[in-house]
């Protein structure tokens, strides 16, 4: 069985169980956390993750945030400033681009498609590296969480501390993970 596979299997059993619609934001995330050098592999299968929702009668739906920063640059009125002057572009990611990335998954997560019975899946959070930190992104989209959302972290998880790209400082999170064990790695 690959990795991607064990880790599918993995993430269904988690999603079989009941459940509580009472809980926050925060603990409606799933984390499944996986080697990066699975990216293309795991991109190339998501079928594997949406059909072990479906098969648990959960509705599945997929936000891919991995082209959000040309998105948001291009938009931006100085793009061609920051090209020559990229250290400038500091400033603006602090202030508006966690908020950029934020309310596009607030979009996907409140989709006519999406309810309290859906688990939505987050690509892409990779991309994020160096421009926002995922911990932010996240807690600005807690309280648009519905169901569950699956967010495809590619990094690390060891003593409740998520690092993305196990480069990152961690950061500590109430989300569910989903790993391989360290011995099958």
């Amino acid at each position: 069985m690959s990795r991607l596979d064990d880790l599918a299997k993995r993430y269904r059993r988690n999603i079989e169980l009941p459940w509580d619609r009472s809980i926050a934001g925060a603990q409606r995330v799933i984390t499944l956390v996986y080697d990066k050098d699975l990216e293309r592999a795991l991109r190339g299968r998501m079928a594997l993750f949406e059909t072990a929702t479906q098969r648990t009668g959960a509705h599945w739906a997929l936000i891919d945030i991995s082209d959000c920063f040309p998105r948001w640059l291009a938009k931006n009125r100085y793009c061609q400033h920051y090209f020559e002057y990229p250290e400038d572009l500091e400033i603006k990611l602090e202030s508006s681009f966690a908020k950029f990335v934020s309310q596009e998954i607030e979009a996907g997560l409140q989709r006519d498609d999406v309810d309290e019975d859906t688990v939505v899946g987050l690509l892409g959070v990779g991309t994020l590296f160096g421009f926002a930190r995922v911990s932010i992104v996240l807690n600005k989209v807690e309280p648009a969480i519905r169901g569950r959302l699956l967010v495809f972290f590619p990094g690390q998880y060891e003593d409740n501390t998520y690092r993305l790209f196990n480069a990152r400082d961690g950061w500590n999170y109430l989300a569910t993970p989903i790993t391989l064990g360290a011995e099958e790695y």
